[in-house]
């Protein structure tokens, strides 16, 4: 019987198969795709708009306080083109879909999937602000308890992130530990059973749980340090600050993105009730300050109360005060494995229709549960090979990324 060749569009529709199971992370994030690049094609700068959830405060009383609605988005272009590239012979063609998709398919979109959630993973560094860590007296990171996990959990539902799909994704050494620490503790006897035969996580504690090898490692700046523990980098210079940087004494070493840092008064507001949670709230730094730096730009922005009110998309009680101490989270020069805990619309990956080359021996694209990819072939006739890349045009946003904890472990 004879083979039949595989088409360009066969193989291209097995490729966005493959994709969403080939990474743990990829597969559990909000993906979108747009089609309105299907005629002409994207290109690299094409930009899209996300809108985010409207914020209002509630009123007391008969008499009506009519607010305006004061709508926040973002945008997110789609500003990065990755592919692999692979040469293979005319024969390689007569094999069975099931026979290519393992020993070409398979490989290609793995490492294809693995630099994406690599990229999309990079936005947690001067992203993410929730943090929560197991530490002993004198500060140092140690690996997490379920308390650790469970006030993860807590952090999230302060800021109204949905229930019922959480996930963590967690570096393999940080899953060991976990499976290990946690076995038996509250858990059914069939799942007991489950973790001891794979060795993996299953859904415990309020999460679904998935190991993925593009989880970061952070380090921690090496700043000057004072206090009891020894975090105390800087502090407060002028009241009633607000916004997106803060301003303060000059700090000796400087600070990393990615580094959270609290100030000594200011406590963070439960997004509903805009009432204070009485803990602190925490600031991830957006980019590196310098050493005698005396700025820090930080996420989310100081929005406090005014006059004793709340107001839209409030994020703490009151503004630092002059003189606050201010606190990094962990130690100077500190690394620590970045786990976290998130909802999938905490991030969102969109991708568009790249555009069909003309003048080449095939081509083909496919969208599939929100991701668009390209595949094109041109053929040597020296070699008898194919030459065949695969391509992805995306970009990303965390553009919620309050519904994300970090969940730091040590190395």
């Amino acid at each position: 019987m004879a083979n039949t060749l595989l088409t360009i569009n066969m193989i291209t529709r097995e490729a966005v198969r493959l994709w969403k199971n080939s990474n743990n992370f990829i597969k559990h994030i909000d993906t979108q795709y747009d089609d309105s690049f299907a005629k002409t094609g994207a290109k690299i700068g094409t930009a899209l708009r996300i809108r985010l959830p409207n914020d209002y405060t509630v009123r007391t009383g008969a008499a009506a306080s009519v607010q305006d609605t004061a709508e926040q988005s973002i945008t997110m272009p789609l500003a990065t083109q990755k592919g692999v590239d692979v040469s293979f012979s005319s024969a390689d063609r007569t094999m069975s879909l099931d026979d290519y998709s393992k020993r070409v398919l398979a490989p290609m979109v793995t490492v294809l999937a693995g630099a994406v959630a690599n990229d999309v993973m990079s936005g947690v560094e001067g992203g993410i602000s929730n943090f929560e860590a197991n530490t002993d007296a004198s500060g140092n990171v140690l690996t997490p308890t379920a308390e650790t996990w469970l006030n993860a959990g807590a952090r999230l539902d302060l800021t109204s992130a949905p229930r019922g799909n959480r996930k963590i994704i967690m570096d393999s050494l940080t899953q060991a530990r976990t499976v290990s620490s946690l076995s038996g503790l509250f858990n059914p006897v069939r799942q007991i059973g489950d973790q001891y035969e794979t060795g993996e996580m299953q859904q415990a504690l309020g999460f679904d749980w998935y190991m993925d090898q593009t989880v970061l490692k952070h380090t921690t700046a090496s700043y000057t340090a004072s206090g009891s523990p020894a975090t105390v980098c800087t502090t407060v210079n002028g009241a009633s600050q607000t916004g997106s940087a803060i301003t303060v004494a000059a700090i000796t070493g400087g600070l990393a993105a990615g580094d959270i840092v609290t100030f000594e008064t200011t406590n963070g507001v439960n997004r509903i009730t805009k009432q204070t949670t009485g803990q602190l709230m925490q600031f991830v730094v957006t980019s590196a300050v310098a050493t005698g730096g005396t700025s820090i730009p930080i996420y989310p922005a100081l929005t406090p109360a005014v006059g004793g009110s709340s107001v839209q998309y409030q994020t703490v009680d009151v503004s630092p005060a002059n003189g606050d101490d201010v606190r990094v989270v962990t130690l100077s020069g500190v690394v620590y494995r970045k786990n976290f805990a998130y909802a999938p619309e905490a991030v969102t990956l969109a991708s568009a229709d790249l555009e069909i080359p003309k003048g080449v021996h095939e081509a083909a694209r496919e969208a599939f549960d929100g991701v668009s990819m390209r595949m094109v072939t041109a053929y040597n006739v020296a070699t008898d090979q194919f030459i065949t890349r695969l391509d992805i045009l995306y970009g990303y946003k965390w553009v919620r990324p309050e519904w994300a904890c970090v969940i730091a472990d040590k190395i």
